[in-house]
């Protein structure tokens, strides 16, 4: 059960109705996270800003490799919620999460997204090296404040308990087939 209660749009705010609609408006979807974060629009509107350095990347770095360098971080964060919503997404577009074949540039994001929560001290330079080879400097800026705030989601989706989205189950590590 989740420690935080989601906001009820009834009796909510005028400031937080607005918050709500204009996140349906934007992304046509209202997630138990969202729902908990309105309480604050202030905090939802900064964990969105997922979606503006998604944006940012996305000449770069592409759908298939922000979802595996996310679902990475979400592993190595141990969110529920976080890793199921990148294995619908993985799933949705016709990939295996349990057994992705990686390009050389998945396979980086995804050694990246699981140095950055094992140690952010301590990302390897190898692998800085080879991020460096492949991505010029407003990239990896963006990418590690991608990370940054992918991170967030997990731990705000893992210190509240966040409620499981329904429509996630199915999508679940060791659901079965979607």
């Amino acid at each position: 059960m989740s420690h935080l209660p989601q906001i009820d749009y009834d009796t909510a705010s005028q400031e937080v109705r607005a918050a709500h609609d204009e996140e349906i408006r934007l992304r046509a979807r209202m997630t138990n996270m969202k729902r908990t974060l309105l309480h604050s629009p202030v905090a939802h509107r900064i964990y969105a800003e997922w979606f503006t350095l998604r944006a940012e990347l996305d000449p770069v770095v592409s759908d298939r490799e922000i979802w595996i360098f996310s679902h990475a971080i979400s592993k190595a964060a141990k969110s529920k919620i976080a890793i199921t919503f990148f294995r619908r997404a993985l799933i949705n577009k016709g990939s295996d999460p349990d057994a992705l074949a990686l390009s050389e540039a998945e396979a980086l994001l995804d050694a990246f997204g699981r140095a950055i929560v094992a140690d952010s001290n301590a990302v390897p330079a190898e692998l800085w090296a080879r991020l460096k080879k492949r991505y010029e400097t407003k990239a990896l800026v963006d990418l590690v404040a991608f990370a940054g705030i992918m991170l967030a989601t997990a731990v705000f989706n893992n210190v509240v308990e966040v409620e499981f989205d329904p429509e996630l189950e199915a999508f679940a590590e060791g659901a079965g087939p979607a």
